[in-house]
């Protein structure tokens, strides 16, 4: 696994021990962040459910200015910890060994990109693209939320401030965009 774009393109990047994690593939990657690219020039970035953090560190070196990770694993963390020091973005960011969703119902920031690759088959993904919704704040006016889960889970959601805008199959992994409503 290695850092595909951007200023750190080819870093290695360390995977978490075990099989807890499952970090997208650099083909699903590359075409993401082909798409966003354009809006990651100074963006805020919030990377949920991080693993090993790639999705942060990517927009880091795609010219985001700063990301928190959220992840409640330990050795997930020290992944992340030792790919932010391997990639030298560390002062870029802020790593919070933390429940996903403790931190959004108590966040008093705005990101311009929320990225979510939860556990899958878990509901997990509905219930932050949930939370998000009805705390909008934190996502800014023109700001992105991708959740990236299996087809199979996927369900349209009833949602007040959000709305689905796009959605990308790659072969078993879906990336599903969300924006505030009436943007």
């Amino acid at each position: 696994m290695r850092v595909v774009s951007g200023s750190r393109k080819g870093k290695p990047l360390f995977s978490v021990p075990g099989d807890t994690t499952r970090p997208m593939l650099g083909r699903i990657k590359t075409a993401l962040f082909d798409t966003i690219r354009p809006l990651l020039a100074g963006a805020q970035v919030l990377d949920c459910f991080a693993g090993t953090g790639q999705l942060g560190i990517e927009a880091l070196s795609n010219g985001g200015s700063s990301c928190v990770f959220l992840e409640s694993g330990s050795a997930a963390v020290a992944t992340i910890k030792k790919n932010l020091e391997t990639t030298n973005l560390m002062e870029q960011s802020q790593l919070r060994h933390t429940d996903v969703f403790t931190y959004l119902r108590n966040c008093s920031r705005s990101f311009n990109v929320i990225f979510a690759d939860p556990p899958q088959f878990k509901n997990l993904w509905a219930e932050l693209v949930q939370t998000i919704a009805e705390r909008p704040q934190l996502l800014s006016d023109d700001g992105l939320v991708i959740v990236k889960l299996d087809p199979e889970e996927y369900e349209p959601l009833s949602l007040t401030t959000l709305e689905e805008v796009q959605q990308r199959r790659y072969g078993n992994s879906l990336l599903v965009f969300f924006r505030r409503q009436g943007r």
